[in-house]
């Protein structure tokens, strides 16, 4: 296990024989790191924080600190990323909190660009990337492979779904669906389905036809949500998608829709 000597490592922590720790990284009691994770120099790794296999934190990252939340008084709360996951320089992901998830939670594949930060209690999905500088607020909910450009500010509670994407320079205040396309430095809003970003994932030539369709009813037409979700399950095919579309829209939004 090549450890620095400068490393300061409690005998507590839980690390697989061949993760590398670099000089002056500190890590805590609690936390436990995967086989062949590389824990660069100067990274600050504390709480329970649990780290899977073949992920990368690079210099100066601190992961597992206290939440900015007033309310916090220290619970039992804590930190998990997956698999083959990069965090990069200065990049900041604190604990949960007892009123939130209690764990903040990074998924498979993530990449973190540096100075990012996700706050107390985010869901981060697998694949999601996030680019310089994203400022997630506490109790953010990521969707798998969306991609949120440089310097976003993305409001508490706020939900982004699936293969969704996020213009650098945004702000946003409200949920963006799944497959769509969003941006605007002051509040995002929508343009289109994420074409780009659905081509790439393999996304099929029929359920990029349906998201558009779904995409002009629900978004462009102007009807009221109910109105429009009984429009979509009469004009479109039942693909998984279009289901996971109406789900989204019309279950579980504390911030309404990005429109």
């Amino acid at each position: 296990m090549p450890i620095h000597p400068s490393a300061i490592i409690s005998p507590k922590a839980e690390l697989a024989q061949d993760v590398t720790v670099e000089a002056y990284s500190i890590i805590g009691a609690e936390v436990v790191i995967g086989a062949g994770t590389v824990v660069g120099h100067h990274a600050v790794i504390e709480g329970r924080t649990r780290i899977g296999e073949n992920s990368r934190i690079f210099s100066f990252a601190s992961i597992g600190l206290p939440p900015q939340d007033l309310t916090y008084s220290d619970e039992d709360t804590g930190v998990s990323i997956g698999n083959n996951s990069i965090i990069r320089e200065y990049a900041t992901v604190h604990r949960g909190t007892a009123r939130g998830h209690g764990v903040t939670r990074i998924g498979d594949g993530v990449f973190l660009m540096a100075y990012a930060h996700v706050a107390h209690d985010c869901q981060v999905g697998n694949g999601a990337i996030l680019a310089n500088a994203v400022t997630l607020g506490g109790h953010v909910e990521v969707g798998d492979h969306a991609v949120i450009g440089g310097i976003v500010a993305v409001h508490q509670f706020v939900r982004l779904g699936e293969y969704s994407c996020v213009g650098g320079f945004s702000g946003v205040r409200m949920d963006i669906a799944p497959y769509m396309l969003a941006t605007g430095a002051e509040g995002a809003k929508l343009f289109g389905p994420n074409l780009i970003g659905l081509k790439r994932h393999g996304f099929s030539a029929q359920a990029i036809h349906a998201i558009k369709g779904f995409h002009r009813i629900v978004f462009r037409s102007g009807l009221t949500l109910s109105d429009a979700v009984k429009r979509v399950r009469e004009e479109l095919e039942p693909l998984p998608q279009i289901e996971r579309l109406i789900e989204f829209v019309t279950v579980g939004s504390r911030r309404g829709l990005t429109r």
